[in-house]
């Protein structure tokens, strides 16, 4: 799996842009700036961006490539990400010391899904905030019929809003729907698809 992540990130362009993903950056622009931890953040959009905003952002990647090209950005836009290189299981981060955990296009197999969530939920400070954006469980049909949407093949690394509010059960959501969007994102991401989106915030 890294192998085939570093390749798609070997090619020169970025394979999802160099822009936010467009409800990350609608749910963050709405939020006081403060820490964030971005998981499996690969060349650093939404990184980059908010750090733009003042976010003191950390975030982890497995790709050597996505992270270099992630600090890459970063240098150009004159910013700072503090930037780990590995899996969630290699990090050693505080409990309760984020105030936003983003997740764009994080997709775990079922079998970790509930257990990976539990423990990215633990870094959210209480009164912090969850961003999500998914692919749903219908994907695999748009994915049929458009390869260019990107996005797991696999129906158990697909996500439902039942799914996202089991695993953040204690969270109140603000947010959270099921619905069709048209992506363009970089190379990877073109096409009609649908997708589960949150914004959660963990009680005090």
């Amino acid at each position: 799996m890294k192998e085939f992540w570093d390749e798609l990130y070997s090619a020169s362009a970025y394979a999802y842009g160099k822009n936010p993903n467009s409800y990350f950056k609608s749910c963050l622009d709405k939020l006081t700036s403060g820490s964030l931890l971005l998981a499996a953040e690969g060349e650093g959009r939404n990184a980059v961006y908010a750090a733009e905003k003042q976010w003191n952002v950390s975030a982890y990647d497995w790709s050597e490539i996505a992270r270099d090209k992630a600090l890459k950005l970063a240098k150009e836009k004159h910013i700072n990400v503090d930037y780990h290189l590995g899996s969630l299981k290699d990090l050693s981060l505080e409990a309760n010391s984020f105030d936003a955990l983003g997740l764009i296009y994080v997709h775990f197999p079922e079998g970790i899904r509930q257990l990976n969530h539990g423990k990215l939920l633990s870094y959210i400070k209480p009164g912090g905030h969850l961003i999500l954006e998914a692919f749903h469980e219908d994907h695999l049909e748009y994915q049929r019929q458009n390869p260019a949407v990107g996005g797991p093949k696999m129906l158990q690394q697909l996500y439902t809003a039942e799914k996202i509010q089991s695993d953040f059960v204690d969270f109140n959501f603000h947010y959270l729907e099921e619905l069709e969007i048209t992506l363009e994102e970089g190379f990877m991401h073109n096409g009609t698809t649908k997708v589960v989106r949150a914004l959660a915030q963990k009680p005090f």
